[in-house]
């Protein structure tokens, strides 16, 4: 594999004029079909193989019309202290407010609290239903200004107004934290190379690759059903990936240089030894990404194949873009020190070499200290609760999260969450009297506040209630008492030949978390296992892949700890704009791992590859520890930075899942660059000794061979240049 890469980067530095212009190309075609697409789309989630996505279907099959996509609001009015709402100047006030929003271009029904029964006991708090006849995505900026002129309306008029609902969706929007990860990186690179120009190229690189990414995403988003959340996983993944990917093959370039005088055969040499880790740690990336297409949910793959695009995007950038743009100004690169001639820099001191003495020193101590530590991170992850905040997790400023306090004010907690109960009784010889006996069987059981009124189909053989809990959406005595209606049916069909079903957005988060939870340890095995397979042929040892794994768990389960502990338990919350506590995004621990085992497989690949590269090339294994560690270090320190500044930024983000992500990969990277790889793996390795490359001779003869060390090119001979040196 070194051969060949080696061969691509010295086409690439000759032809760079060529390669440049195919990027451009690229970027171009993207750019193109981006505009001409409608975008990420705003879909309902769907998750084959639960109950409450079978009971959406069935009221899709038989209440046509009914499971309509469109977006939807409520405005809450509160009356004065000590008023009623259907007083004559406060009806007049809330019919006022709701008939300027009726003539909307958009709206197509208006259900008003005094016809639809939403005001509360006391009188003094109820709420409107807004529907619109387009999606969510599709309700324009005008819509949404005349709905807050609707509440501003009615808050003149005295009354406490507040709106919720899909129709207020605005989509993610950057902020300047993520910003601020780019312009830490650059500093970053800066400090690294102590070149303007070798500190800019990564950049460069990984902003066009990114944008080829992202807009490849942006072009493909409407006819897969992509919702924005696939782009900005890309976009965060493929800019962190992207900038290590190239920052590696820069600094390899600098040190060829100092060996091989000649520009094209520093970049060859390059590509060969840097680019194969590179392929390789991205290789890992993609199938933990790719892998979760596995598990069954929909959403959750396409965001997986999205970023494991961005990632590819970011390889070929890696092996391509970056030595032709090294062509440009292979001089430049360098540091003034170097282009005079100046000390190597992998023969200077390391600031690490201290931590490196000590590693070695004591490695048994270390070890046990590093994985303790860990652990003890790691304890919160034992309380996760998985679901999919809502409105309470969502800052006070913010009217969603007050129309939601309001509401579970006046009607109880659990009318934010309520149940629906679709009961099919095409085998009950009296469809009306087996649905009542559903109803009558749900409305006596323990935390049910009330149950609507059945509606029936056109057809009347199906009907649809709606039980309110007495606890909130995100509460597990919600989730026991979804349990307890599911377990209790069994007698209810047997008796009445009916058979009913419990979906809804409460019951959809509940079944989607246990999906997750039931799909993760499958998920987990499978990345691993192709993993450790990968990591066998690149290494050659049995102990490098096992204690790679083991060490991606040790981060794992810390990042999960940091997670629960600030978004359920409140930790640091208010850093982050985390006003509500509650449960863990469905989705979050199983994405998680997919993005993680990647990333921590790029911090082995490249720590790993330069201390076994030392070992191939002669040295004692003790002794290439030291050898990889001082060559690999710095760099590995710089990427670990770069990475976490990225998903740092992405930490400030107003999607919920969006903001857990960064948060969490932020601090696994944190955990598995400088605890893990840059001290249990050398730790580990000077305990092992010789006995780290050990393989049976049996799978020896098995493994195909790859040159990742680029043992062939150091048998090679420099290559005539056919252009120019530019020095």
């Amino acid at each position: 594999m070194a051969g060949m890469l080696s061969r691509l980067g010295r086409w690439c530095f000759r032809r760079r004029w060529f390669v440049v212009a195919v990027w451009l190309l690229a970027l171009g075609g993207t750019v193109l079909l981006a505009v001409e697409s409608d975008g990420p789309v705003t879909t309902r989630a769907t998750m084959p193989g639960i109950e409450s996505q079978q009971a959406f279907d069935l009221i899709e099959q038989r209440f046509p019309g009914a499971a309509a996509d469109g977006a939807s609001a409520t405005i809450v009015f509160v009356a004065p202290q000590g008023q009623a709402l259907t007083s004559a100047q406060n009806a007049i006030a809330v019919d006022a407010a709701l008939d300027s929003l009726s003539d909307g271009p958009q709206v197509a029904r208006i259900v008003p609290p005094s016809t639809g029964g939403s005001i509360s006991a006391d009188g003094s708090t109820g709420y409107a239903s807004v529907s619109y006849g387009v999606p969510s995505s599709e309700v324009t900026e005008e819509s949404r200004a005349a709905l807050a002129a609707a509440v501003e309306q009615a808050r003149r008029a005295g009354l406490t107004a507040e709106m919720s609902g899909s129709a207020l969706k605005t989509g993610t929007r950057m902020s300047a934290m993520e910003l601020a990860g780019v312009a830490i990186a650059a500093v970053v690179l800066l400090m690294t190379f102590g070149s303007m120009v070798a500190a800019g190229l990564p950049l460069v690189t990984a902003i066009i690759g990114v944008a080829v990414s992202f807009l490849g995403v942006w072009a493909v988003a409407g006819p897969l059903e992509m919702a924005i959340t696939s782009g900005i996983l890309a976009l965060m993944l493929g800019l962190a990936v992207g900038i290590d990917y190239a920052m590696f093959v820069v600094s390899r370039f600098r040190e060829e240089r100092h060996s091989h005088d000649d520009a094209e055969q520093a970049a060859a040499r390059a590509v060969g030894t840097a680019g194969s880790a590179v392929t390789f740690a991205g290789t890992t990336v993609v199938i933990a990404l790719a892998g979760l297409s596995v598990v069954g949910i929909p959403s959750l793959a396409k965001m997986g194949l999205a970023a494991a695009g961005a990632v590819v995007v970011a390889v070929l950038v890696a092996l391509t873009l970056v030595p032709a743009l090294l062509g440009f100004a292979p001089d430049r690169v360098l540091t003034r020190a170097q282009r005079r001639g100046g000390v190597q820099p992998s023969a200077r001191r390391s600031v690490a070499s201290p931590w490196m003495r000590l590693v070695l020193r004591r490695p048994l101590v270390i070890t046990l200290a590093g994985v303790a530590l860990l652990a003890a991170i790691a304890v919160p992850a034992l309380s996760l609760q998985l679901g999919t905040p809502g409105d309470a997790s969502l800052p006070v400023t913010e009217t969603q999260r007050r129309a939601y306090d309001l509401r579970a004010a006046a009607f109880g907690p659990g009318f934010n969450g309520p149940l629906t109960v679709v009961v099919d009784a095409r085998g009950a010889a009296d469809p009306k009297a087996a649905v009542a006996t559903v109803a009558d069987g749900i409305r006596t059981t323990s935390g049910v506040v009330s149950v609507s009124k059945a509606t029936f189909n056109q057809a009347g053989d199906t009907a649809i209630l709606t039980a309110v809990p007495s606890t909130g959406p995100t509460d597990e005595r919600t989730e026991k008492l979804v349990e307890q209606l599911r377990t209790a049916r069994a007698g209810v069909e047997a008796a009445g030949h009916v058979s009913y079903e419990i979906t809804g957005v409460t019951a959809l988060d509940i079944d989607m978390a246990r999906k997750t939870q039931s799909a993760l340890v499958p998920y987990v095995a499978i990345v691993i296992g192709l993993a450790v397979l990968l990591l066998l042929v690149v290494f050659r040892s049995i102990w490098i892949p096992v204690k790679a794994a083991l060490g991606f768990l040790l981060s794992l389960f810390a990042a999960l700890g940091v997670i629960v502990a600030v978004f359920q338990w409140g930790w640091a919350a208010d850093l982050l704009g985390v006003e509500q506590t509650g449960p863990v995004m469905s989705l979050m621990p199983i994405l998680l791992v997919g993005i993680v085992f990647g990333l921590a497989m790029d911090y082995e690949v490249f720590l790993v590859s330069r201390m076994r590269e030392a070992h191939a090339h002669g040295e004692p294994a003790r002794d290439a520890i030291g050898t990889g560690f001082r060559q690999s270090s710095k760099v590995v320190v710089a990427a670990a930075v770069i990475m976490i500044a990225v998903f740092g930024g992405f930490a400030a983000a107003d999607e919920p899942l969006i903001k857990m992500i960064g948060l969490g990969l932020a601090c696994a990277v944190f955990f598995d660059a400088f605890v893990v790889r840059l001290t249990l793996v050398p730790a580990l390795l000077q305990l092992l000794g010789e006995r780290a490359w050990w393989l049976p001779r049996w799978l020896d003869r098995v493994l195909p061979r790859v040159d990742v060390e680029g043992e062939s090119l150091s048998e090679q001979r420099p290559e005539p240049a056919h252009v120019p040196s530019a020095r």
